[in-house]
């Protein structure tokens, strides 16, 4: 069996990212949506998933190039004074692995995300994090601990596999070393995350594809998927005024992945009918 879980990040970003997701979620071609908490335009999007019952919910944990739900005050090694989290992913790592920021105060951030969306009545399907921080061990232990106390049951797998990253072959060398690097993980994520109790995929795609990930590169990765549960990363959205004001590096790259969706999951669905769409909330049901 083959499942597929196609997840946009950066939900409630900007109105244009919102637009997007839910535009591929009524197409039939996205099944899942992780909310950032801290968004400027989360109550946009919370306000809205109402009207889109199919759509799996999840947390997109924000713990680097954002800021906290939380005062600064109450977790002040894991954001300035400012009310910021660190600004790059290299800068975070430093100093998680200098010990300078409590695996406490990124369960008590954690937490206050997952519980914003549930107080929004949002049914949280699973969780994730921005730039995929839980990759590291340092952050996965108090990230699982969040999602035990909220009730939440799966988590994203970050690592994707040799497969998938052969066929991106357009992604800059330096990005995939880190990908290959970080694959060395996996164990100990696997291990964690069932001591915790909680359900995950066997892989995620459109990681290394982050930014360049257009329709004759998701044909490729979907035509080499295996049997199993696999999740499509992807970063969709249109352009627009808040966008610009946001700081981040995927902006034309976010109108070329809906057009991507659009173009090739429903062609593809139809020529591989053993593959079945679902999302997170599904996941623990789903026959092997």
């Amino acid at each position: 069996m083959t499942y597929l879980l196609v997840n946009a990040d950066d939900f409630g970003l900007t109105p244009g990212v919102n637009r997007s997701i839910l535009e591929l979620q009524a197409a039939g071609v996205l099944t899942s949506a992780t909310l950032m908490a801290t968004a400027d335009d989360f109550p946009g999007a919370a306000a809205r998933v109402a009207h889109h019952p199919q759509l799996g919910e999840g947390c997109h944990v924000v713990l680097v190039d954002g800021r906290p739900v939380l005062p600064s005050s109450e977790i002040p090694g894991l954001a300035a004074a400012s009310g910021e989290f660190r600004p790059t992913l290299g800068v975070f790592f430093r100093d998680l692995m200098r010990g300078s920021i409590p695996e406490a105060e990124i369960e008590a951030e954690a937490t206050t995300q997952i519980r914003r969306l549930q107080s929004a009545g949002i049914q949280v399907t699973h969780i994730d994090t921005h730039k995929h921080t839980h990759m590291f061990v340092r952050v996965l232990r108090p990230l699982l601990r969040a999602a035990q106390a909220c009730g939440v049951r799966a988590i994203r797998n970050p690592f994707e596999p040799g497969w998938a990253t052969s066929a991106t072959q357009n992604a800059p060398e330096g990005r995939r070393w880190q990908v290959r690097l970080l694959r060395t993980r996996r164990r100990t994520f696997f291990r964690l995350v069932e001591e915790a109790g909680l359900t995950t995929t066997d892989g995620a795609i459109g990681v290394l594809a982050t930014g360049v990930l257009d329709a004759r590169l998701l044909r490729r990765l979907l035509s080499r998927m295996p049997p199993g549960t696999w999740e499509l990363v992807c970063h969709p959205g249109y352009v627009d005024a808040a966008l610009d004001g946001v700081r981040t590096r995927l902006r034309a790259s976010r109108a070329l992945e809906h057009e991507a969706l659009l173009a090739v999951i429903p062609s593809h669905l139809r020529e591989h009918p053993e593959i079945t769409l679902a999302h997170f909330g599904q996941l623990a049901a789903l026959p092997v």
